[in-house]
């Protein structure tokens, strides 16, 4: 009853439906107020699920802000551990806040990964006048002299956009990753800004935020951090090809409650995939500057599993966590 009545009051939207019907509906909890990634996530899942018959009633959205996604994510563990009617929005910053201990005490093990389907690319990029051609340039250059090159991100220190520059640099063969320097701003366009201005030696985002100056000529991307290249920016190698293997960005994908059956996590990582291979999502991404990225049931599991373990021992070594 109690669950119920959580799932009354915080219900913002009804996609399509009454409350009558409603209420035996699927729910997606976006853990932020409405306009956001997570409501993004949500409704236009929900939505397409729907639209081609994945689920045979309107999703509910549910807005349920707090704690950068820690009070929905405390409301599924404590309240909705069982629910099999249930999926969640979640993104990297999700599993960064996660692999940090960020959910007071939360861990990553207490809900199911189902899939992400999309992904708002990570990249590194230099200003239009760099004398750093390619990744490799930048990198063997920065493993060099760590001291002599600044990262800018629009995210704190700790944060994903930190977390990307350390991921290759690992892979390139930096052993000491707390010599990386890396300043973070309110946004990309600011870390930008700053790396054009030759204040800082590059930046590290996601491609919706550099699109503007790539168009304008003030910057060069020399890596998109994706598995492959990103249709409409063919022209941006991926890091992997460039033969450091980091795939990052901010992933749009789903959790659902620990306590559902092997059939529930199943069957939601089958109607996620059919929304990746439909139309309607293929257009969304379009429309919202996203790259394909589709990675369901087990496989989302494992890559999320390395992922936090990655996040955690790099926060540990840069002294974010202890």
């Amino acid at each position: 009853m109690k669950t119920r009545f959580m799932k009354a009051l915080v219900t913002s939207v009804v996609l399509g439906l009454g409350a009558t019907s409603a209420a035996s509906a699927a729910e997606c909890i976006a853990p932020a107020n409405p306009g956001g990634g997570w409501d993004f996530t949500c409704r236009q899942i929900g939505k397409i699920m729907f639209d081609i018959g994945a689920v045979d009633q309107p999703i509910q959205v549910t807005n349920m802000a707090g704690g950068g996604g820690g009070l929905a994510f405390t409301h599924v563990v404590s309240e909705r551990d069982d629910d099999a009617d249930l999926i969640v929005a979640a993104s990297s910053a999700t599993s960064t806040r996660l692999a940090q201990n960020a959910y007071a005490g939360m861990t990553a093990d207490q809900v199911r990964f189902v899939g992400a389907i999309g992904i708002d690319p990570g990249v590194i990029v230099v200003a239009a006048d760099s004398p750093h051609q390619t990744l490799a340039d930048l990198l063997n250059a920065v493993v060099a002299d760590p001291s002599a090159y600044t990262f800018a991100g629009g995210s704190a220190v700790g944060g994903f956009d930190h977390m990307k520059p350390l991921m290759l640099l690992q892979r390139a063969g930096l052993t000491d990753i707390t010599k990386v320097k890396y300043i973070g701003l309110d946004g990309g366009g600011d870390a930008i800004t700053q790396t054009i201005g030759g204040f800082t030696q590059a930046m590290t985002g996601d491609m919706s935020e550099i699109v503007g100056f790539l168009a304008s000529g003030d910057v060069r991307a020399l890596a998109v951090l994706t598995s492959e290249r990103v249709p409409g920016f063919e022209s941006i190698p991926t890091a992997v090809e460039q033969g450091f293997d980091v795939v990052a960005g901010n992933w749009r994908g789903l959790y659902i409650p620990r306590g559902v059956s092997d059939e529930t996590f199943q069957m939601w990582a089958g109607r996620l995939q059919q929304v990746a291979d439909s139309a309607e999502w293929k257009e969304a991404m379009t429309a919202n500057g996203l790259a394909p990225f589709t990675l369901v049931g087990n496989d989302f599991q494992g890559y999320i599993d390395n992922l936090i373990v990655e996040i955690r021992q790099m926060s540990k070594d840069i002294g974010v966590i202890q």
